[in-house]
């Protein structure tokens, strides 16, 4: 994981290996999944971020779904993170980029979109360097500065 860039989260102790299939690319195990998926930098990041979540803040793992699928305006599309409360119903969703990639209005209106079909409490943006929180449940959307506890 040489080629990846040090996060601004705790370090994660990822699974990796070359893959069976592709000398050139590596994969990482996916614990959400149950599968290794190609290491791309969003996916360094996904699964950086999914560890913080789990083994730093303590979110249940089994409330924790990956590349979830929504029908946004007719069309399929996926959600990177989506943590579910207890009663299963979604508490945030957090949309990742590359490191390379600045979190943007675009990046924002992009997980707007999802929470259209989700209704969450909380939309993060992460890029793995910078991290935004919104509490959406607020009078007025606004940006929080810790990361909630998940019910």
């Amino acid at each position: 994981m040489e080629k990846f860039p040090k996060l601004n989260l705790p370090v994660a102790e990822l699974r990796v290996r070359q893959s069976p299939t592709n000398p050139e690319a590596m994969q990482v195990w996916d614990s959400c999944r149950k599968s290794y998926v190609t290491l791309t930098p969003e996916e360094y990041v996904r699964q950086s971020f999914i560890s913080f979540l789990v083994n730093t803040l303590g979110y249940p793992a089994g409330r924790t779904s990956v590349e979830r699928i929504l029908m946004v305006n007719g069309q399929r599309q996926r959600a990177d993170i989506v943590v579910f409360s207890k009663d299963m119903s979604p508490f945030m969703v957090v949309e990742c980029k590359a490191p390379s990639v600045s979190i943007s209005q675009k990046t924002l209106d992009q997980a707007l979109r999802y929470n259209t079909q989700l209704g969450v409490h909380y939309l993060v943006l992460t890029n793995g360097l910078t991290h935004y929180c919104v509490d959406m449940q607020a009078e007025k959307p606004k940006m929080v500065s810790t990361f909630p506890n998940c019910s």
